[in-house]
């Protein structure tokens, strides 16, 4: 018997709005295309950031360099917004960003664990979503930033320069305190 809902529609219905944006807007943005094809062949002169931010990383081995020893936050354009990993992984080392990792992994657990003692259903799908932003938005940075992923110009939650994105954590930062402190927890 078949539901309403089939979890087989679902990866259908994403793959046909992937493919729809792959057709449809991609082409219209000229340089998403160019960070696509620099991701996928780096040897075509337009992904001088990713592979300053990979030398960075490299250059800082496991303990850094020192606090204002690395060279990358004055080679890259905007490195403190969209390569804010890789500086801190330059001065401060591979370790750090491991702290990093475990900070913001013990930070959706947390959000986990308040959705696991909440009785409404609304809620949980909210703070559910609201966790997933930062943590996907935290994701994608630190995959751009070991070349996982084509540039984005996303930012780092809670670290990175930037009005708009700082003031727009706070605000999801805010709901998630909000809902988990007057919810009744079971």
């Amino acid at each position: 018997m078949r539901g309403i809902w089939c979890f087989n529609d679902f990866y259908s219905y994403i793959n046909f709005f992937i493919l729809f944006y792959i057709i449809f807007f991609i082409p219209k943005f000229e340089y998403i295309l160019i960070r696509i094809i620099s991701f996928f062949n780096p040897g075509s002169g337009n992904s001088y950031q990713s592979e300053r931010a990979s030398e960075a990383i490299i250059n800082g081995g496991f303990f850094g360099k020192g606090i204002g020893e690395g060279v990358l936050k004055n080679k890259v354009p905007e490195a403190h917004t969209d390569y804010i990993v890789s500086v801190i992984s330059e001065e401060f080392g591979v370790l750090m960003i491991f702290i990093l990792i475990l900070i913001f992994l013990y930070l959706i657990f947390k959000v986990f664990k308040k959705i696991s003692l909440i009785n409404n259903d609304k809620i949980k799908l909210i703070l559910l979503g609201l966790g997933f932003i930062i943590f996907l938005q935290f994701l994608i940075h630190v995959g751009v930033n070991i070349r996982m992923f084509p540039t984005t110009g996303m930012t780092l939650p809670f670290l990175s320069y930037g009005g708009s994105s700082i003031i727009g954590t706070s605000i999801l930062s805010g709901i998630i305190l909000n809902l988990t402190k007057k919810e009744n927890i079971s």
